[in-house]
Protein backbone atom coordinates (compact mmCIF):
# COMPACT_ATOMS: atom_id res chain seq x y z
CA UNK A 1 0.00 0.00 0.00
CA UNK A 2 1.03 3.61 -0.44
CA UNK A 3 1.27 5.80 2.67
CA UNK A 4 -2.10 7.38 1.86
CA UNK A 5 -3.73 3.95 1.41
CA UNK A 6 -2.16 2.84 4.69
CA UNK A 7 -3.61 5.85 6.50
CA UNK A 8 -7.05 5.24 5.01
CA UNK A 9 -6.92 1.61 6.14
CA UNK A 10 -5.91 2.69 9.67
CA UNK A 11 -8.61 5.35 9.93
CA UNK A 12 -11.38 3.23 8.40
CA UNK A 13 -10.66 -0.33 9.47
CA UNK A 14 -9.70 0.34 13.06
CA UNK A 15 -12.12 2.04 15.49
CA UNK A 16 -10.69 5.51 16.20
CA UNK A 17 -11.90 7.30 19.32
CA UNK A 18 -10.94 10.75 18.03
CA UNK A 19 -13.23 10.29 15.05
CA UNK A 20 -16.17 8.18 16.29
CA UNK A 21 -16.03 8.43 20.09
CA UNK A 22 -17.36 5.83 22.53
CA UNK A 23 -17.66 2.98 20.01
CA UNK A 24 -13.85 2.83 19.80
CA UNK A 25 -13.20 2.68 23.55
CA UNK A 26 -11.87 -0.57 25.03
CA UNK A 27 -12.34 -1.05 28.77
CA UNK A 28 -9.46 -3.48 29.32
CA UNK A 29 -5.83 -4.03 28.37
CA UNK A 30 -6.16 -7.55 26.97
CA UNK A 31 -5.83 -6.45 23.34
CA UNK A 32 -2.77 -4.33 24.10
CA UNK A 33 -1.12 -7.17 26.03
CA UNK A 34 -1.77 -9.49 23.07
CA UNK A 35 -0.46 -6.87 20.63
CA UNK A 36 2.76 -6.18 22.54
CA UNK A 37 3.28 -9.93 22.88
CA UNK A 38 2.97 -10.24 19.09
CA UNK A 39 5.59 -7.48 18.75
CA UNK A 40 7.88 -9.25 21.27
CA UNK A 41 7.30 -6.64 23.99
CA UNK A 42 9.18 -3.64 22.59
CA UNK A 43 8.30 -1.52 25.66
CA UNK A 44 10.82 -3.51 27.70
CA UNK A 45 13.65 -2.17 25.54
CA UNK A 46 13.71 1.52 26.53
CA UNK A 47 13.38 3.74 29.57
CA UNK A 48 10.35 5.98 29.80
CA UNK A 49 8.44 8.70 31.63
CA UNK A 50 4.64 8.31 31.76
CA UNK A 51 2.43 11.42 31.71
CA UNK A 52 -1.31 11.46 32.52
CA UNK A 53 -3.76 14.21 33.49
CA UNK A 54 -6.90 15.98 32.34
CA UNK A 55 -5.10 19.01 30.88
CA UNK A 56 -1.47 19.95 30.38
CA UNK A 57 -0.08 16.50 29.67
CA UNK A 58 0.82 17.40 26.08
CA UNK A 59 2.75 20.52 27.07
CA UNK A 60 4.49 18.67 29.92
CA UNK A 61 5.41 15.73 27.66
CA UNK A 62 6.83 17.93 24.90
CA UNK A 63 8.82 20.04 27.39
CA UNK A 64 10.37 17.00 29.07
CA UNK A 65 11.25 15.52 25.67
CA UNK A 66 12.95 18.77 24.66
CA UNK A 67 15.08 18.79 27.82
CA UNK A 68 16.25 15.20 27.30
CA UNK A 69 16.98 16.01 23.67
CA UNK A 70 19.13 18.99 24.71
CA UNK A 71 20.95 16.74 27.16
CA UNK A 72 22.03 14.53 24.26
CA UNK A 73 19.61 11.64 24.74
CA UNK A 74 17.93 10.00 21.77
CA UNK A 75 14.41 10.83 22.89
CA UNK A 76 11.15 9.24 21.80
CA UNK A 77 7.88 11.15 22.23
CA UNK A 78 4.45 9.55 21.98
CA UNK A 79 1.43 11.88 22.16
CA UNK A 80 -2.18 12.04 20.97
CA UNK A 81 -4.21 13.17 19.18
CA UNK A 82 -2.39 14.58 16.18
CA UNK A 83 -3.39 17.94 14.72
CA UNK A 84 -2.38 17.81 11.06
CA UNK A 85 -0.36 14.67 10.38
CA UNK A 86 -0.81 11.24 11.96
CA UNK A 87 2.97 10.96 12.33
CA UNK A 88 3.03 13.81 14.89
CA UNK A 89 2.09 11.16 17.45
CA UNK A 90 5.40 9.32 17.15
CA UNK A 91 8.63 11.33 17.15
CA UNK A 92 12.32 10.82 17.89
CA UNK A 93 14.31 13.98 18.67
CA UNK A 94 11.41 15.97 17.25
CA UNK A 95 11.35 14.19 13.90
CA UNK A 96 8.16 12.37 12.95
CA UNK A 97 8.22 8.65 12.18
CA UNK A 98 8.96 8.30 8.44
CA UNK A 99 6.06 7.39 6.14
CA UNK A 100 7.84 4.22 5.00
CA UNK A 101 8.04 2.98 8.60
CA UNK A 102 4.29 3.44 9.03
CA UNK A 103 3.62 1.55 5.77
CA UNK A 104 6.04 -1.25 6.62
CA UNK A 105 4.61 -1.74 10.12
CA UNK A 106 1.04 -2.00 8.83
CA UNK A 107 2.03 -4.20 5.86
CA UNK A 108 3.76 -6.61 8.23
CA UNK A 109 0.93 -6.98 10.72
CA UNK A 110 -2.26 -5.88 8.93
CA UNK A 111 -3.95 -9.27 8.79
CA UNK A 112 -3.16 -10.01 12.43
CA UNK A 113 -4.44 -6.58 13.52
CA UNK A 114 -7.73 -7.20 11.72
CA UNK A 115 -8.08 -10.62 13.35
CA UNK A 116 -7.37 -9.10 16.77
CA UNK A 117 -9.95 -6.31 16.18
CA UNK A 118 -7.53 -3.70 17.45
CA UNK A 119 -8.61 -0.12 18.02
CA UNK A 120 -6.71 2.65 16.22
CA UNK A 121 -5.15 3.75 19.51
CA UNK A 122 -4.00 0.26 20.51
CA UNK A 123 -2.35 -0.20 17.14
CA UNK A 124 -0.71 3.25 17.30
CA UNK A 125 0.79 2.51 20.73
CA UNK A 126 2.22 -0.73 19.33
CA UNK A 127 3.67 1.13 16.34
CA UNK A 128 5.30 3.73 18.61
CA UNK A 129 6.86 1.21 20.98
CA UNK A 130 8.09 -0.95 18.08
CA UNK A 131 9.66 2.11 16.41
CA UNK A 132 11.31 3.29 19.64
CA UNK A 133 12.86 -0.14 20.18
CA UNK A 134 14.05 -0.48 16.58
CA UNK A 135 15.60 2.98 16.67
CA UNK A 136 17.16 2.30 20.08
CA UNK A 137 15.91 5.41 21.89
CA UNK A 138 17.53 6.18 25.24
CA UNK A 139 14.25 7.33 26.76
CA UNK A 140 10.66 7.85 25.63
CA UNK A 141 8.18 10.36 27.01
CA UNK A 142 4.82 8.61 26.76
CA UNK A 143 1.57 10.54 27.07
CA UNK A 144 -1.56 8.71 28.21
CA UNK A 145 -4.42 8.75 25.72
CA UNK A 146 -7.36 8.74 28.14
CA UNK A 147 -7.53 8.03 31.86
CA UNK A 148 -4.61 5.86 32.84
CA UNK A 149 -5.52 2.56 34.47
CA UNK A 150 -6.95 1.03 31.29
CA UNK A 151 -5.00 3.11 28.76
CA UNK A 152 -2.94 1.14 26.24
CA UNK A 153 0.21 3.03 27.27
CA UNK A 154 -0.11 1.66 30.81
CA UNK A 155 2.03 -1.42 30.20
CA UNK A 156 5.31 0.48 30.45
CA UNK A 157 7.33 0.55 33.66
CA UNK A 158 8.58 4.14 33.70
CA UNK A 159 11.34 5.90 35.59
CA UNK A 160 8.73 8.40 36.78
CA UNK A 161 4.95 8.73 36.59
CA UNK A 162 3.36 12.18 36.26
CA UNK A 163 -0.29 13.19 36.73
CA UNK A 164 -0.68 16.84 35.78
CA UNK A 165 -4.14 17.58 37.18
CA UNK A 166 -7.69 16.26 37.56
CA UNK A 167 -10.81 17.84 36.15
CA UNK A 168 -13.97 16.79 34.34
CA UNK A 169 -13.49 15.20 30.92
CA UNK A 170 -14.47 11.84 29.42
CA UNK A 171 -16.81 11.39 32.41
CA UNK A 172 -18.72 8.63 30.59
CA UNK A 173 -15.62 6.44 30.87
CA UNK A 174 -13.67 7.83 33.83
CA UNK A 175 -16.40 8.74 36.33
CA UNK A 176 -18.48 11.75 37.27
CA UNK A 177 -16.52 12.96 40.32
CA UNK A 178 -12.94 14.17 40.62
CA UNK A 179 -12.21 11.30 43.02
CA UNK A 180 -13.38 8.69 40.48
CA UNK A 181 -11.39 10.33 37.68
CA UNK A 182 -8.33 10.51 39.98
CA UNK A 183 -8.69 6.78 40.69
CA UNK A 184 -8.49 6.02 36.95
CA UNK A 185 -5.48 8.28 36.43
CA UNK A 186 -3.78 6.96 39.58
CA UNK A 187 -3.74 3.63 37.78
CA UNK A 188 -0.45 4.64 36.14
CA UNK A 189 1.30 4.60 39.54
CA UNK A 190 3.56 1.53 39.56
CA UNK A 191 5.13 -0.32 42.51
CA UNK A 192 8.21 1.51 43.75
CA UNK A 193 8.15 4.12 40.94
CA UNK A 194 7.98 7.76 42.14
CA UNK A 195 5.01 9.84 41.05
CA UNK A 196 4.60 13.60 40.60
CA UNK A 197 1.13 15.12 41.04
CA UNK A 198 0.98 18.53 39.38
CA UNK A 199 -1.91 20.10 41.30
CA UNK A 200 -3.14 19.46 44.84
CA UNK A 201 -6.93 19.27 45.11
CA UNK A 202 -8.89 18.37 48.27
CA UNK A 203 -11.10 15.88 46.37
CA UNK A 204 -8.21 13.98 44.83
CA UNK A 205 -5.21 14.33 47.16
CA UNK A 206 -6.06 11.34 49.33
CA UNK A 207 -6.81 9.14 46.29
CA UNK A 208 -3.24 9.64 45.09
CA UNK A 209 -1.72 9.27 48.56
CA UNK A 210 -3.57 5.98 49.10
CA UNK A 211 -2.53 4.56 45.71
CA UNK A 212 1.10 5.60 46.21
CA UNK A 213 1.09 4.01 49.65
CA UNK A 214 -0.40 0.80 48.25
CA UNK A 215 2.37 0.73 45.61
CA UNK A 216 5.10 1.83 48.02
CA UNK A 217 5.81 4.69 45.60
CA UNK A 218 7.30 8.01 46.68
CA UNK A 219 4.78 10.78 45.92
CA UNK A 220 5.49 14.47 45.29
CA UNK A 221 2.87 17.21 44.92
CA UNK A 222 4.63 19.67 42.61
CA UNK A 223 2.69 22.74 43.74
CA UNK A 224 3.61 22.06 47.38
CA UNK A 225 7.33 22.03 46.54
CA UNK A 226 7.80 24.40 43.58
CA UNK A 227 6.58 27.90 42.75
CA UNK A 228 6.98 29.54 39.35
CA UNK A 229 6.68 33.33 39.62
CA UNK A 230 6.05 35.09 36.34
CA UNK A 231 8.37 37.97 35.46
CA UNK A 232 6.31 40.56 33.61
CA UNK A 233 7.67 41.24 30.14
CA UNK A 234 5.85 42.52 27.05
CA UNK A 235 6.20 39.67 24.56
CA UNK A 236 4.07 37.66 22.14
CA UNK A 237 6.69 34.94 21.90
CA UNK A 238 7.92 34.00 25.38
CA UNK A 239 7.28 34.09 29.11
CA UNK A 240 9.87 34.26 31.91
CA UNK A 241 9.65 32.74 35.38
CA UNK A 242 11.69 32.65 38.56
CA UNK A 243 11.48 29.10 39.91
CA UNK A 244 11.46 28.49 43.66
CA UNK A 245 11.89 25.18 45.47
CA UNK A 246 10.77 25.05 49.09
CA UNK A 247 10.84 28.89 49.15
CA UNK A 248 14.46 29.07 47.93
CA UNK A 249 15.38 30.40 44.49
CA UNK A 250 16.02 27.34 42.30
CA UNK A 251 16.36 28.83 38.82
CA UNK A 252 16.21 32.48 37.81
CA UNK A 253 14.57 34.02 34.72
CA UNK A 254 13.67 30.74 33.01
CA UNK A 255 12.42 31.39 29.46
CA UNK A 256 9.54 29.42 27.96
CA UNK A 257 8.19 30.03 24.45
CA UNK A 258 4.77 28.56 25.28
CA UNK A 259 2.28 31.35 25.85
CA UNK A 260 -0.86 31.03 27.96
CA UNK A 261 -1.06 31.64 31.69
CA UNK A 262 -1.84 27.96 32.28
CA UNK A 263 1.75 27.13 31.32
CA UNK A 264 2.73 28.36 34.80
CA UNK A 265 1.07 25.24 36.28
CA UNK A 266 2.62 23.01 33.64
CA UNK A 267 6.07 24.47 34.32
CA UNK A 268 5.68 23.75 38.04
CA UNK A 269 4.96 20.10 37.19
CA UNK A 270 7.89 19.95 34.74
CA UNK A 271 10.36 21.44 37.23
CA UNK A 272 9.36 18.96 39.94
CA UNK A 273 9.73 16.07 37.50
CA UNK A 274 13.12 17.27 36.25
CA UNK A 275 14.32 17.78 39.82
CA UNK A 276 13.64 14.08 40.47
CA UNK A 277 15.18 12.92 37.17
CA UNK A 278 18.10 15.34 37.19
CA UNK A 279 20.68 13.27 39.03
CA UNK A 280 19.77 9.92 37.45
CA UNK A 281 20.15 11.33 33.92
CA UNK A 282 22.85 13.90 34.68
CA UNK A 283 20.72 16.81 33.48
CA UNK A 284 22.57 20.13 33.85
CA UNK A 285 20.93 23.50 34.46
CA UNK A 286 21.78 24.52 30.89
CA UNK A 287 20.11 21.33 29.56
CA UNK A 288 16.96 22.29 31.47
CA UNK A 289 17.09 25.98 30.46
CA UNK A 290 17.82 25.25 26.80
CA UNK A 291 15.33 22.39 26.62
CA UNK A 292 12.50 24.51 27.96
CA UNK A 293 13.46 27.54 25.82
CA UNK A 294 13.59 25.40 22.67
CA UNK A 295 10.51 23.22 23.25
CA UNK A 296 8.70 24.46 20.13
CA UNK A 297 11.81 24.28 17.94
CA UNK A 298 12.77 20.81 19.24
CA UNK A 299 9.35 19.14 19.36
CA UNK A 300 7.15 21.25 17.02
CA UNK A 301 4.42 21.58 19.64
CA UNK A 302 1.37 23.39 18.23
CA UNK A 303 -1.98 24.68 19.39
CA UNK A 304 -1.12 25.94 22.87
CA UNK A 305 -2.06 29.64 22.93
CA UNK A 306 -0.43 29.73 19.50
CA UNK A 307 -0.14 33.15 17.87
CA UNK A 308 -1.06 32.67 14.20
CA UNK A 309 -1.04 36.33 13.21
CA UNK A 310 -0.32 39.68 14.83
CA UNK A 311 -2.60 41.89 12.70
CA UNK A 312 -5.25 41.11 13.62
CA UNK A 313 -3.94 39.31 16.71
CA UNK A 314 -5.04 35.72 16.02
CA UNK A 315 -4.72 32.98 18.65
CA UNK A 316 -5.49 29.24 18.56
CA UNK A 317 -5.75 27.02 21.62
CA UNK A 318 -6.73 23.36 21.95
CA UNK A 319 -8.47 23.73 25.35
CA UNK A 320 -11.65 21.72 24.92
CA UNK A 321 -13.15 20.84 28.32
CA UNK A 322 -14.48 22.98 31.16
CA UNK A 323 -11.08 23.31 32.83
CA UNK A 324 -9.26 24.11 29.57
CA UNK A 325 -11.86 26.61 28.38
CA UNK A 326 -11.87 28.26 31.83
CA UNK A 327 -8.16 28.99 31.40
CA UNK A 328 -8.77 30.38 27.91
CA UNK A 329 -11.60 32.64 29.07
CA UNK A 330 -9.56 33.86 32.04
CA UNK A 331 -6.70 34.83 29.76
CA UNK A 332 -8.94 36.53 27.20
CA UNK A 333 -10.46 38.57 30.05
CA UNK A 334 -6.99 39.92 30.91
CA UNK A 335 -6.39 41.15 27.36
CA UNK A 336 -7.24 44.56 25.93
CA UNK A 337 -9.04 44.55 22.60
CA UNK A 338 -11.89 46.33 20.85
CA UNK A 339 -13.83 43.24 19.78
CA UNK A 340 -13.37 39.47 20.12
CA UNK A 341 -14.09 37.27 17.09
CA UNK A 342 -14.45 33.69 18.40
CA UNK A 343 -14.28 30.76 15.94
CA UNK A 344 -15.92 27.90 17.83
CA UNK A 345 -16.25 24.22 16.94
CA UNK A 346 -16.80 21.37 19.41
CA UNK A 347 -17.20 17.60 19.47
CA UNK A 348 -20.55 16.06 20.32
CA UNK A 349 -19.57 14.09 23.43
CA UNK A 350 -18.33 17.00 25.56
CA UNK A 351 -20.31 18.87 28.22
CA UNK A 352 -21.37 21.48 25.68
CA UNK A 353 -23.68 23.53 27.90
CA UNK A 354 -21.11 23.86 30.71
CA UNK A 355 -18.50 25.11 28.25
CA UNK A 356 -20.87 27.56 26.56
CA UNK A 357 -21.83 29.04 29.94
CA UNK A 358 -18.20 30.09 30.42
CA UNK A 359 -17.75 31.93 27.13
CA UNK A 360 -17.73 35.74 26.91
CA UNK A 361 -21.14 37.21 26.00
CA UNK A 362 -19.81 40.22 24.12
CA UNK A 363 -17.90 38.30 21.45
CA UNK A 364 -18.96 37.69 17.86
CA UNK A 365 -19.13 33.91 17.30
CA UNK A 366 -18.36 31.97 14.14
CA UNK A 367 -19.88 28.51 14.70
CA UNK A 368 -18.46 25.64 12.66
CA UNK A 369 -17.96 21.87 12.63
CA UNK A 370 -14.57 20.19 12.35
CA UNK A 371 -14.36 17.66 9.54
CA UNK A 372 -14.71 14.50 11.68
CA UNK A 373 -17.75 12.32 12.50
CA UNK A 374 -17.59 13.36 16.19
CA UNK A 375 -17.86 17.04 15.28
CA UNK A 376 -20.99 18.77 16.61
CA UNK A 377 -23.21 20.13 13.86
CA UNK A 378 -22.66 23.91 13.62
CA UNK A 379 -26.40 24.64 13.65
CA UNK A 380 -26.92 22.62 16.84
CA UNK A 381 -23.96 24.36 18.43
CA UNK A 382 -25.31 27.78 17.41
CA UNK A 383 -28.78 26.94 18.75
CA UNK A 384 -27.34 25.94 22.13
CA UNK A 385 -25.13 29.03 22.15
CA UNK A 386 -28.01 31.40 21.35
CA UNK A 387 -29.87 30.09 24.40
CA UNK A 388 -26.81 31.06 26.46
CA UNK A 389 -26.82 34.59 25.06
CA UNK A 390 -23.97 34.05 22.59
CA UNK A 391 -24.48 35.62 19.18
CA UNK A 392 -22.99 34.84 15.81
CA UNK A 393 -23.35 32.98 12.52
CA UNK A 394 -22.84 29.41 11.32
CA UNK A 395 -20.34 28.41 8.65
CA UNK A 396 -20.00 25.32 6.49
CA UNK A 397 -16.39 24.67 7.50
CA UNK A 398 -13.73 25.72 10.00
CA UNK A 399 -11.67 27.38 7.26
CA UNK A 400 -14.67 29.42 6.09
CA UNK A 401 -15.41 30.53 9.67
CA UNK A 402 -11.76 31.40 10.21
CA UNK A 403 -11.45 33.44 7.01
CA UNK A 404 -14.65 35.33 7.84
CA UNK A 405 -13.44 36.13 11.36
CA UNK A 406 -10.09 37.45 10.09
CA UNK A 407 -11.78 39.47 7.32
CA UNK A 408 -14.27 41.01 9.78
CA UNK A 409 -11.63 41.93 12.36
CA UNK A 410 -10.50 45.55 12.54
CA UNK A 411 -7.40 47.11 14.07
CA UNK A 412 -7.35 46.36 17.81
CA UNK A 413 -9.59 43.29 17.52
CA UNK A 414 -8.67 39.72 18.52
CA UNK A 415 -9.52 36.52 16.63
CA UNK A 416 -9.59 33.33 18.71
CA UNK A 417 -9.99 29.77 17.38
CA UNK A 418 -10.85 26.93 19.76
CA UNK A 419 -13.31 24.56 21.39
CA UNK A 420 -11.67 21.38 20.12
CA UNK A 421 -8.32 19.93 19.02
CA UNK A 422 -9.94 19.23 15.67
CA UNK A 423 -11.10 22.81 15.12
CA UNK A 424 -7.59 24.10 15.84
CA UNK A 425 -6.06 21.39 13.63
CA UNK A 426 -7.72 22.90 10.57
CA UNK A 427 -6.11 26.34 11.00
CA UNK A 428 -2.62 25.85 12.51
Amino acid sequence: MTYQETLEWMFNKLPMYQRIGAAAYKADLNNTIQLLDLLKNPHHSFKSVHVAGTNGKGSVSHTLASVFQEAGYKTGLYTSPHLRDFRERIRINGEMIPEENVVQFIDTYKDKFEAMELSFFEMTVGMAFDYFRNEKVDIAIVEVGMGGRLDSTNLITPELSIITNIDFDHTKFLGDTRAKIAYEKAGIIKPGIPVVIGETHPETEQVFIDKAKECNSPIYFADQIFDCDKIHIESFTEQKFDVWKNSELYMEALEIPLMGNYQQKNLTTVMCALDLLREKFNLSESDIRDGIAKVIRNTHLMGRWQILNKDPLTIADTGHNVAGISEVVRQLAEMSYNKLHFVLGMVNDKDIDSVLQLLPRGAEYYFCKADIPRGLDANILAEKAFKMGLNGMTFESVSHAYRSAVNNAHFGDVVFIGGSNFTVAEVV
